[in-house]
């Protein structure tokens, strides 16, 4: 308030001497001789320094008053202190979920589907009927040969009771005994045909697809069922022939489900030892662990093949590189006296990853890279955080 007032004054002050320079002149302007003029013009300088020295300090007094002024050259900054941490570089594929079991099940022989015994979603075992078709022709035949069967074994024990006694002919014997084997040959026949009118699930795990209704045709090669064992699940991807030298088995793998916003660790189970002549890829397996509720066959996963990893190394915003003639470099910040100020850093890159990148030489653990800002900075010029 002191100093809105001195400024006030020395701004009033300004004015009448402004006044007195326009008074003296027009009162000197009647004089002719040269002693006045000469007193006139002393006194107009002397004025003159008056004005000037008070215009000086009220500019001053001004720029002391008037923040808005004030115009920090300093650019605004911000930064990151580094440390040495884990880099990894991963090999992104897009890849597929599989079942080592998803079986298409199909009838063995031609018929007419008379029943079926299950649902989609069931649980079903190795072995277990799915659907019977009809084999009703296959049945009056058993029934029939089982007759036969009977009368032959009969007589064959007749035979045999007697030639045990040394009584009747051994052709008697022999041919009882063919007989009846004959028939039990046939009838295990008979059973393997009867067996081959059921429709069998191959493998343990969920019914996933039932095609199989009654009164249809079943024939061989046209599916009835889909049985897929969620419990042997596996992520498989076609890479470039390009990589064939960096995956190797046994490579670490991060695999991630986007669909299911899930990702989980694994590693390369199998490396194909051939490259598609068409695709020009090899096929890459990595077995699934943990819970498989999540997962089901043919979904959409995201192999992440670690390829490069070092433990201990500088990473930073791949942003911040910056290049000219002399290559690659970036700005920290120095404090030099009360000042900071942004020097340039060469630096060698390694591999990047993710908007990151591995710092091989030119920056050390606990320099502070300018990470906002740094854009047409130049070497030694002020900053401020």
């Amino acid at each position: 308030m002191k100093n809105s007032r001195n400024t006030m004054k020395n701004i009033s002050l300004f004015a009448i001497s402004i006044l007195i320079i326009s008074l003296v002149a027009s009162c000197g302007g009647g004089k002719t001789t040269l002693d006045q003029k000469k007193e006139s013009l002393d006194s107009l300088v002397k004025i003159q320094k008056k004005v000037a020295d008070d215009i000086s300090k009220i500019q001053k007094e001004i720029a002391e008053l008037d923040t808005t002024n004030k115009d920090d050259k300093s650019r605004l900054i911000s930064i990151t202190k580094l440390e040495n941490i884990e880099f990894k570089h991963y090999l992104e594929i897009q890849g597929r979920v599989d079942a080592d079991e998803n079986v298409t099940i199909t009838a063995k022989a031609p018929g007419t589907i008379t029943a079926v015994y299950v649902k989609v979603g069931d649980m079903v075992s190795r072995g277990q009927v799915l659907a019977q078709l009809d084999d009703q022709n296959l049945r009056s035949g058993m029934a029939e040969l089982n007759n036969r069967l009977e009368l032959a074994t009969t007589v064959f024990q007749r035979q045999k009771n007697l030639w045990d006694q040394k009584i009747g002919s051994e052709i008697a014997f022999l041919q009882a005994k063919n007989n009846k084997e004959a028939l039990e040959k046939s009838k295990a026949t008979l059973n393997e045909n009867l067996e081959s009118f059921k429709i069998k699930s191959l493998v343990t795990g969920v019914l996933d697809e039932v095609f199989a209704k009654v009164g249809q045709l079943a024939s061989p090669g046209f599916p009835a069922f889909r049985v897929v064992n969620n419990s042997k699940l596996k992520v498989k991807a076609d890479v470039a022939e390009t990589y064939s030298g960096k995956i190797k088995q046994g490579n670490n793998v991060l695999i991630v489900f986007p669909d299911i916003n899930k990702e989980t660790q694994s590693t390369v189970s199998y490396s194909g030892k051939v490259i598609n002549p068409m695709s020009r890829t090899f096929n890459v397996e990595c077995t699934l662990s943990g819970d498989m509720a999540s997962y089901q066959p043919n979904m959409v996963a995201i192999v992440k093949i670690i390829d490069y990893e070092n433990p201990k190394t500088l990473v930073i915003p791949i942003n911040t590189i910056q290049n000219n003639e002399e290559g690659s470099y970036v700005f920290v910040l120095v404090h030099e006296g009360k000042k900071t100020i942004a020097r340039k850093r060469i630096v060698t890159v390694g591999m990047n990853y993710s908007g990151k990148i591995e710092v091989k030489s030119g920056l050390q653990p606990g320099d502070e890279l300018i990470t906002t800002g740094y854009q047409d900075l130049n070497d030694g010029e002020e900053v401020k955080l």
